[in-house]
């Protein structure tokens, strides 16, 4: 133990200064007003005062952390850079392993086109998993990106430690008691088991996988459309991923170190952490690495049995065992006293494409007896195949009951996907029969259509309208986009049958269709009907369009007879050669005229 707190005390000594600097840094760069501790770390009045984050609302519970600080040495160093052990120890700890590396860039690119607005630098990613796990213990993990072996947290069994029941039934972490929490991010089961994704596209969600684990971490920062540009979204994030201020300092200093430049190191290679912020909590006892079983508590038997102590005065000289004292009871939380959900008044959950349902879901958590449990943490999860999601763009909502005990979800925002799915309410660290509330998305709809200018269409027989037909839909007196609409020409008023003659359309292959489908407004609820022609039939016919939801107009097109051509001249009516021998010319000579 003298050897374990000399070597801390020497560490300690020569990180201390780069602490003090990565931290100035982020404090001029990122935090006006900021200041260093003597530790060399960084506060403010924002992370003094946490936000109240209950252990099993964070990623990983609160689980212990590695608190070792950046080194000294440049984060790219020079081939001169120190040789030997001591040279390849500051390259370790200044490198990231190379799979690691990759699963941290491939989540940035990719939220980054899937959330733009969140900023998410890899090197955020990169501060917590050398935190949570010293990259993966040092990049040792399989080609897939796999860990060799599970790294797993002690359980949280509420002695030096969160207290989180098993939720899991075992599954990821092997404990049918207790959360602990798993893989290099360090997810606790029952945040993974609604914030887990699938990075390598395997089809899987491996909380032990640095690919799954990195873009899940990505998608647990960027939840609440916090823009991690911003110093005070990027303070809110890291301490919604470990609810502790120490914990903020450590993953800024490391922020602030890979922003300044690391380098790729093999995978297996990378430097062990040393220091985690359990060290405290059980007094006497070197603290294990994650993935090793838990050091026995003080107070509490390690596997061997205690020795016999000293005969005591007056007990006649014989040895006797001292007892143990057993750990005082946990007292029942509000959460081991809910014994049943109920529906809060939930009314019906309907709402056309792209609107915000108008309901939000209410959920009432009770004791066996009825009373109403405050301070109870209760998942709202969707479930089904929809687009829809909660204010955010999550699928998944926790909220703490009231004082009445009721937690309220989230809105919810309709996709395009339309049907019926459902919303699950299950209580967060107990297993409780959850309440299921169905929801609809219907299709978008117009309650009203109207003809953008207005004069009538016209053209003549035979010929081609000129301007195409532009219609405006609404819905409630706003514009209804992406509606679909339907356009027929119909025989009458009267009668919806395809007219057989008058205007047409043409498809594709320039064939006359009188009928259309697939039509949808733009998003501001204009339509612009392809090009109407004529036929050689002249009068007045109708152009019907309806819409989802029964909105139709019916716009009159004219069609104009052709004006007739000149006719030509016929040679059987022109009149006859005269007979007239008065007015034709003489040919007798006699009648010749004098010279």
């Amino acid at each position: 133990m003298a050897a374990h707190i000399g070597r801390r005390l020497r560490k300690g000594a020569a990180t201390t200064a780069v602490a003090a600097a990565a931290v100035a840094a982020l404090s001029a760069s990122q935090a006006p007003g900021a200041t260093v501790d003597d530790q060399g770390r960084q506060s403010t009045g924002d992370a003094t005062s946490a936000p109240d984050t209950a252990a099993d609302d964070s990623a990983t519970g609160n689980s212990p952390y590695y608190t070792d600080l950046p080194p000294l040495n440049s984060p790219n160093p020079s081939p001169s850079a120190g040789s030997g052990d001591a040279g390849d120890q500051r390259a370790g700890e200044a490198g990231i392993p190379a799979t690691v590396l990759d699963a941290y860039k491939q989540a940035e690119a990719t939220l980054r086109e899937k959330k733009p607005g969140c900023n998410l630098p890899w090197q955020l990613l990169a501060a917590i998993g050398k935190v949570e796990s010293g990259q993966a213990r040092g990049g040792r993990v399989t080609a897939d990106g796999t860990t060799v072996t599970p790294i797993l947290g002690p359980q949280l069994d509420g002695n030096g430690f969160a207290l989180i029941r098993d939720t899991d039934n075992g599954a990821y972490d092997g404990n049918r008691m207790y959360d602990q929490a798993v893989g290099p991010m360090q997810f606790i089961p029952s945040t993974w088991d609604w914030a887990g994704r699938d990075g390598n596209g395997d089809g899987r969600k491996d909380p032990n996988n640095i690919y799954d684990a990195a873009f899940a971490a990505g998608h647990y920062l960027c939840r609440f459309d916090w823009d991690l540009s911003q110093q005070g979204d990027l303070r809110k994030a890291i301490l919604s991923y470990n609810n502790s201020t120490d914990y903020l300092n450590t993953v800024l200093s490391w922020l602030e170190f890979y922003r300044r430049g690391t380098h790729e190191i093999p995978d297996g290679t990378g430097a062990l952490p040393v220091d985690r912020s359990d060290d405290t909590a059980r007094p006497g006892v070197t603290p294990s690495a994650p993935g090793t079983t838990p050091p026995a508590r003080p107070g509490k038997p390690s596997g061997s049995r205690p020795s016999p102590s000293p005969a005591a005065p007056g007990n006649g000289g014989s040895p006797s065992t001292p007892p143990v004292t057993p750990p005082p009871a946990t007292p029942p939380t509000p959460t081991d006293t809910v014994h049943h959900l109920e529906d809060a008044g939930t009314g019906t959950l309907t709402a056309m494409a792209g609107h915000t349902f108008a309901e939000r879901v209410s959920t009432r958590a009770e004791t066996e007896a009825g009373k109403a449990v405050a301070k109870v943490r209760i998942r709202f999860t969707l479930v089904g195949d929809t687009d829809t999601t909660f204010t955010g763009g999550e699928t998944v909502a926790t909220v703490t009951t009231d004082a009445s005990g009721v937690a309220v979800a989230p809105a919810l925002q309709a996709g395009e996907r339309t049907g019926a799915f459902a919303v699950q309410a299950a209580v967060v660290g107990r297993s409780v029969k959850g309440v299921p509330y169905k929801a609809t998305v219907t299709a978008r709809a117009a309650d009203a259509l109207a003809l953008a200018g207005e004069k009538e269409p016209t053209c003549v027989a035979g010929g081609e309208f000129a301007e195409p037909v532009q219609v405006k839909a609404t819905y409630r007196g706003e514009a209804a986009g992406k509606v679909a609409v339907t356009a027929t020409l119909v025989t009458s008023a009267d009668d919806p049958a395809e007219n057989d003659k008058g205007p047409y359309f043409k498809d594709a292959d320039g064939k006359a269709v009188r009928s259309l489908t697939g039509l949808r407004t733009d998003a501001d609820g204009q339509l612009t009907l392809p090009k109407l022609y004529a036929d050689d039939t002249a009068g007045t016919f109708l152009l019907r369009l309806t819409t989802t939801g029964g909105a139709t107009l019916d716009v009159k097109l004219t069609v104009e007879p052709a004006a007739a051509p000149s006719p030509e001249p016929d040679p059987s009516t022109d009149p006859a050669p005269s007979t007239d021998p008065s007015t034709e010319p003489s040919t007798d000579p006699s009648e010749t005229p004098a010279a």
